[in-house]
């Protein structure tokens, strides 16, 4: 009974902070560190709890992103071709393309953990000694297939990459929710403001799909995430640009899938990395591991309760999207947009301070920046992938 209601608190919680822009599982999992350390619970019970919440998270949060334009730092891409899919009356769709891909990714787990069990402890070293070349590489081939100004698009790479240093280096709690939420949201939303963007009804109807549509995204998903389960700094945004580069151009409704595909496995493979190599990747991951040392039942629990919550978040973020759809057009999206900016700027303040609010603004100038020279917003991820290209280079 106790791991049943743990197990229900935990996808409660999940919706929450999935739902509330800045509310990230982290901060849930520090208070809730805190109060395990006051008390005395069985690890089983704190392991469902942390991996139902997360978990969840990772289905509920494209819906703040697509429908309001506030993401999280896993959702940031998301903000782009979903506002598109908003205006065309199609944010469900929207919604049940990130959904596919969470449920990809479940599946995949399957066809990963045998290959992450045996080959990780091996090949592991190698993949340190050459992830800051691995990222470069990269950054080459995103500014290469920029059809317009290529000028441009390195000016804004580089710029918010120093904005990235700046805010890893300064003195600030949770640098990357003004770091992300300034460069995608916020200017995004400003930009909604500027242009008086208005939202028409949303389309609830049945998602044209064929099966070809989701090879390439889940072939991107498997060969991608397991680099990103590994490190920190590369997250489910990170990974979702690396995935679109080694596959070719993928379509709007394949980026979604992909988003969301990579999303839900980065932070499901992050407790087999923590069981594998004993690193936390997430914060999910970082909380358990000062609890406890992950064993192989441990991990058992842990993937089973994966499994689990993934039948229960796909209906539950169906029906908090069709409620979003039918009213989000009942209320003028000016006013929408204006107080969930306020929010986000109150939220910023709140957990990362002054410093943080300058980075906020810093961030959201360099995002209309970008808007305005008509550059592929992926080029504002240099804000991480700068940042994550010198720390693992191997000098």
């Amino acid at each position: 009974m106790e791991i049943i209601i743990a197990f229900i608190l935990g996808i409660l919680a999940g919706t929450i902070t999935g739902l509330i822009p800045g509310i990230h599982i982290n901060l849930i999992a520090t208070i809730l560190l805190t109060f395990i350390f006051l008390t005395t619970f069985p690890i089983n019970i704190v392991l469902v709890f942390i991996t139902a919440m997360a978990i969840t998270h990772t289905f509920i949060d494209f819906i703040p992103a697509v429908f309001l334009g506030a993401p999280d730092e896993d959702t940031g891409l998301g903000v782009l071709p979903g506002h598109e899919f908003l205006l065309k009356g199609q944010g469900h769709q929207a919604i049940k393309l990130t959904i596919i891909g969470s449920a990809i990714a479940i599946i995949s787990l399957i066809f990963l953990i045998p290959t992450f069990l045996f080959l990780i402890p091996k090949i592991y070293p190698f993949i340190e000694r050459m992830l800051g070349l691995f990222l470069i590489w990269i950054a080459i081939l995103l500014i290469l297939h920029e059809r317009k100004s290529k000028i441009k698009a390195i000016m804004i790479f580089l710029l918010a990459g120093f904005l990235g240093l700046a805010s890893f280096n300064l003195n600030i709690q949770q640098p990357l929710l003004p770091l992300l939420t300034g460069l995608f949201g916020a200017s995004t939303i400003i930009n909604s403001i500027r242009t008086k963007t208005k939202v028409p009804p949303q389309k609830i109807e049945k998602l044209a799909l064929t099966k070809k549509e989701l090879i390439r995204p889940t072939i991107s998903t498997i060969i991608i995430s397991p680099f990103c389960s590994f490190f920190p700094g590369l997250g489910s945004s990170q990974a979702a640009i690396i995935g679109s580069e080694i596959m070719g151009k993928l379509n709007k409704e394949q980026f979604l899938i992909l988003l969301g595909s990579v999303n839900t496995l980065v932070i499901s493979m992050s407790f087999v990395t923590l069981f594998l190599i004993q690193k936390s990747r997430t914060g999910a991951a970082a909380t358990i591991s000062q609890l406890t040392q992950i064993n192989f039942q441990n991990l058992t629990t842990i993937l089973i309760t994966i499994t689990l919550t993934a039948i229960i978040a796909i209906p539950l973020t169906l029906q908090i999207s069709k409620l979003f759809a039918k009213n989000i057009h009942k209320i003028p999206y000016t006013k929408i947009s204006i107080t969930i900016l306020i929010l986000l700027t109150a939220i910023t303040i709140l957990f990362s301070g002054f410093l943080g609010f300058i980075i906020f603004l810093t961030a959201t100038a360099l995002g209309l920046t970008c808007i305005e020279f008509q550059t592929r917003r992926s080029f504002l991820m240099g804000a991480i992938l700068i940042p994550t290209i010198l720390f693992y280079l191997p000098i």
